[in-house]
């Protein structure tokens, strides 16, 4: 609460003066307006020793502030920084959710399941044609960016090493989770830029969204979007390793390496041999 004293009178009018200086002291008085009885020496004495606020300084002030181009930079990059940092941290959760599927009998995670999708060459490919090799298999969208390039370029990367020690038993699959724009020559040119074995998988968006589930894969699309449109896919960004079997066994993120690709996988398959007597 505030209190505003106005000297009205004269110093000799000791009956106002008297309240005054009690309000002023911290002393509780009563004060009727009724003792005030020269209202234009007020109004007077207000206007003369008021300064008038410059109003448009302070707007001027106040619009600019302190955004200059430095901090609108700054708040920029702190807005990407934060982006990035929630995104990853949003893999990491998810990468937790799958290890704490694992199931307690067999250890494994629930991932993989029935596929009925359709090849860039046009051919019919389910779950089935997984048997018999080692898959390696993506999720994504041929207009992603820079995070679905960087993860296939890894996993190329880590098949043309393994092909190389192993001979050709590992199968790089990109299974496409915007069927609106993906079409089959769409994704035909798209993963002919990164492995000559990967083979691109698309179908209608029942097909995509069943498949999802099976490899519990999130993605979402905005919302009444249109095959021309410009947009982008959030999804999951690991791919998976799958044994000759159709049996889920590991799942890379964007923080593992070729290294770490390629040495766990020629360590299962290690395993595997040790265990049926062949590498596939």
């Amino acid at each position: 609460m505030s209190l505003i004293v106005v000297r009205i009178g004269s110093a000799k009018d000791t009956s106002v003066l008297g309240q005054i200086q009690e309000a002023v002291s911290g002393e509780l008085s009563p004060f009727s307006l009724e003792d005030i009885t020269d209202w234009a020496s007020v109004k007077k004495g207000y206007a003369q020793s008021t300064p008038r606020p410059n109003f448009s300084g302070a707007k001027d002030r106040a619009a600019v502030g302190v955004f200059t181009p430095k901090a609108a930079g700054l708040f920029i990059a702190t807005g990407v920084a934060l982006f990035l940092y929630f995104r990853y941290e949003k893999e990491k959760l998810h990468e937790k959710k799958l290890k704490e599927m694992e199931d307690k009998q067999l250890g494994k995670a629930h991932v993989g399941g029935p596929l009925s999708m359709t090849t860039h060459e046009g051919k019919i490919f389910t779950e089935k044609d997984l048997l018999g090799k080692w898959n390696l298999i993506y999720f994504g969208f041929t207009n992603c960016p820079d995070i679905c390039p960087e993860e296939l370029d890894k996993m190329s990367v880590a098949v043309t090493k393994l092909d190389k020690e192993l001979g050709p038993i590992v199968q790089p699959i990109f299974i496409s989770v915007d069927p609106a724009r993906d079409s089959q020559e769409q994704i035909a040119r798209y993963v002919s830029e990164f492995h000559p074995r990967m083979l691109g998988l698309t179908g209608d968006y029942a097909a995509v969204k069943a498949a999802c589930k099976a490899y519990r894969v999130y993605f979402s699309t905005p919302p009444n979007t249109q095959p021309g449109d410009d947009y982008l896919v959030d999804h999951s960004i690991f791919f998976y390793l799958m044994d000759p079997d159709g049996q889920f066994v590991e799942a890379f993120s964007k923080a593992s390496t070729v290294e770490d690709v390629a040495g766990r996988v020629k360590q299962e398959v290690a395993e595997w041999e040790q265990e049926h007597g062949r590498k596939v």
